[in-house]
């Protein structure tokens, strides 16, 4: 058995940037939530059979395997389970699916669309990657197949369902001039397991334990089982274990649980997995004729068209985060009015309304500011009214992340307690 040999992260990674190690330790449980919420890519699943006898190795060790791994061809089938505990909400998310989002826009082979399927449910996917310009991704499902595939400069997407696709394409000058080319899942989603667990070590910061705990057997391959978890007490989030590769150190699982308990909020891994050079057919794609095409710019535009009213919101949400989590793109404050309350696990970002307007407020006027009475009603079922020094608002719960909306429009997220938001909010007012 490995032994149980910790690393504590206080000194942080060599070779990182002290900005941005800052920055990420900041809202380190938002990191790992942004990392489940987005787990899309070559991520990992369960097939442990065994706990295999294996050389004894550190965390910082198992730490550097993780970095200096190389490799990046292979081939696999992953099965991911995700239980973030968001409320069902019936067909409304179907909608959004099959619809293109709340416009109605937006085609079904939109992997900005598509690939939310995953933030729910049990999925079996079928993983393939030969370097870093050729990959692909296929959802299984009972009666048809969702597919994203990188070929160089072409990104294409294919619903067998719907008989639809999505065409992206990088030109070269955008490659030339150090920009980022197109990427085959949605920006701010780790696309290997590699990544994903590169990003869970990168936040980690001095209030973080970094152990090896044993051994396991995934997918027929003998494994070193990284544990990472808070010290700190009050954070929602329990552990996060990597399981990675002993010989090429290739992260082959990742299971994420909850403090309170219960099954894993995210459990991914490969069930099968070959590091062999995979067939070259699978990178290449036609659509069959007959197939509807949307290209990205014209998906890009019916989005826009979509968000309405909203476009101006979503925008002021969106700078005040941008580069402590990934996803944080769309969630801050546009005049940058947001701090951080705290640090490491039990860090809470403070959100001030754009303009520091307040919410509107319950009622069902015609052309006043208040909020029709039924919005107000279906905005309650979703959260726990809660009050204090602050005032009033509600507390809007996963099994990871919570975030308390005021009444006059701050926002207090992180992966903390409602009562921890309430004393935040308190303490602020």
């Amino acid at each position: 058995m490995a032994p149980n040999d910790s690393a504590e992260t206080g000194s942080g990674t060599k070779g990182t940037a002290a900005g941005r190690r800052k920055a990420a330790r900041y809202i380190v449980p938002v990191a790992v939530a942004g990392v489940a919420a987005a787990t899309i890519g070559l991520v990992p699943a369960l097939a442990s059979t065994g706990d295999p006898e294996l050389p004894k190795i550190t965390a910082q060790e198992l730490i550097e395997r993780i970095a200096a791994s190389d490799t990046e061809r292979l081939s696999g089938t992953v099965r991911i389970s995700t239980d973030l505990g968001i409320p069902a909400l019936g067909g409304l998310a179907d909608a959004f699916v099959q619809g293109g989002g709340a416009g109605g826009g937006g085609a079904s082979a939109d992997p900005q669309e598509r690939m939310t399927e995953l933030a729910s449910g049990t999925h079996t996917l079928r993983v393939a990657a030969d370097g870093p310009d050729k990959q692909r991704l296929s959802i299984l499902d009972n009666a048809s197949e969702y597919s994203l595939i990188r070929n160089g400069d072409e990104v294409w997407a294919y619903d067998s369902g719907s008989d639809q696709a999505y065409h992206a394409t990088a030109d070269e000058s955008a490659r030339d001039s150090g920009e980022k080319p197109v990427h085959p899942a949605p920006e701010g989603a780790p696309a290997t397991p590699k990544e994903l667990a590169e990003q869970l070590l990168e936040a980690a910061g001095p209030t973080t334990s970094v152990t090896v705990d044993g051994t396991a057997r995934v997918a027929g391959r003998d494994a070193y089982k990284l544990v990472v978890k808070p010290k700190q007490s009050g954070s929602t989030i329990g552990s996060a274990t990597v399981a990675v590769d002993a010989e090429n150190g290739v992260p082959l699982k990742f299971t994420l649980l909850a403090s309170a308990g219960g099954k894993p909020v995210v459990d991914a891994g490969f069930t099968k997995v070959d590091f062999a050079k995979p067939d070259a057919s699978l990178f290449t794609f036609t659509p069959p004729k007959g197939t509807e095409v949307t290209e990205a710019d014209d998906a890009k535009a019916q989005h826009e068209q979509g968000k309405g009213s909203d476009k101006d919101l979503g925008k002021g949400l969106g700078k005040g985060l941008d580069g402590l989590f990934p996803g944080a793109e769309g969630l801050g404050a546009e005049d940058g009015s947001v701090k951080v309350i705290g640090e490491g696990w039990n860090a809470i970002a403070e959100i001030g309304a754009p303009g520091g307007a307040a919410l509107p407020s319950k009622g069902s006027e015609k052309g006043s500011d208040e909020m029709p009475a039924e919005a107000q009603q279906f905005l309650d079922s979703l959260g726990d009214k809660v009050t204090g020094t602050f005032g009033s608002g509600t507390v809007f719960k996963t099994r990871l992340v919570n975030a308390l909306l005021t009444d006059d429009g701050k926002v207090y997220v992180g992966a903390v307690t409602k009562d921890a938001l309430v004393q935040a909010a308190n303490n602020a007012s």
